[in-house]
Parts: C-alpha cells; structure tokens; sequence
C-alpha cells in the first residue's frame, strides 16, 4: 500500500500544449467571427479556465462561448502535433511510482486530456485522472487537489503537486501540499 501521492498538471507541466490550445482557440473563434493574437492568449489566457477569459473576448454571450469552446475541443486532435513531452517529469513519475500514487489534476476537458494522453501513449501511466468536469471550483481554488488527496486519504505534507501557472501554483499551495514549480522544459 502506497502512503505518499504526487499530482501533476497537465498543460504546461507534463506537455507544453501553449500552441496546441492557442491554434485550436484560434481557429474556433474564427469559425465565429472572432480573432485574436498569440501574445494575447499567452499573456491572458494559457492556464485559466475558459469561462474566465472568453468573456473577456467575446462578451458575456453564454451561447457564442459555448460554442467557441466546443469547437477548440473538436479541432484539438487536429493541433496535436505542435505538443510537446517534458521527458524529464515523465522520468521523475516512472522513479517515483513504486511509493506515489501518479495522479493528474486539470481544468482540461476529459477529452482533450485523454486525447494528449494517448497521442503520446502515457494514458496508462496514472492512477487517477481529475479533469474540469469532476470539480466544482476551478484553479486558483484548491478543490481539486484536495480531492486527490481526500480520494487516497494522504495528507498534504505526504503528497507533492508539480505545476506551472500562477492559478495552478496558487491552487497547490492553498492546498497546503509540497508544491514543485515547472518553469520552461
């Protein structure tokens, strides 16, 4: 039985998915007449879920978001090939897996989370896959780390989050676990 947990991100920490994401928006909102820069979906919106930053493009219409957002989940199989592994957190997880339970905590779909996944056919490599659709309270709130650690019944100073995004980070320290920040891999 194992007794110490390591959550990982996904977007950002295990695969840097910044274009992935940008082009499948990009090509969404154009699909809708909208449009927007590259250096603006870095700054503003890579690592914040999408009801907090398309209506800050868009407006608060709930139907042309919606239907923006679907879209992007529809073309992002189509933009896979512009992700990439970070090998090197995939090496620390195949260390570790004999005493952590390898979970994954995203505000990603469940889709594009297990489409990333199989593409680079890491899918079998976590215990337990905690994506957008199963929590209440998207990062900065720490819901879903709290989740994890609840589901394995491990406390925060036995469990180790790896993150990258200021929400993210924030969520992970809330959470009161030991927190590893992925910078640039």
């Amino acid at each position: 039985m194992k007794n110490k947990l390591a959550i990982f991100d996904l977007d950002g920490t295990l695969f840097d998915t910044k274009d992935v994401n940008y082009y499948s928006y990009k090509q969404a909102m154009e699909k809708c007449g909208y449009d927007f820069t590259y250096e603006y979906f870095e700054n503003k919106c890579y690592g914040r879920y999408y009801k907090e930053f398309l209506p800050e493009i868009l407006g608060n219409n709930e139907e042309i978001m919606e239907k923006v957002h679907d879209l992007k989940k529809e073309l992002y199989q189509d933009n896979l090939n512009k992700a990439k592994m970070n090998e090197h957190i995939f090496n620390i997880m195949e260390s570790i897996k004999n005493k952590y339970y390898i979970t994954l905590y995203t505000t990603a779909s469940e889709k594009n989370t297990k489409q990333i996944l199989k593409e680079f056919n890491k899918l079998e490599e976590f215990d337990y896959i905690l994506t957008n659709e199963m929590i209440e309270n998207k990062k900065p709130h720490p819901e879903g780390y709290c989740k994890i650690m609840e589901r394995y019944n491990i406390k925060p100073e036995d469990t180790m989050i790896f993150e990258d995004s200021k929400v993210g980070i924030e969520a992970a320290r809330r959470s009161k676990a030991n927190v590893f920040i992925v910078d640039k891999f």
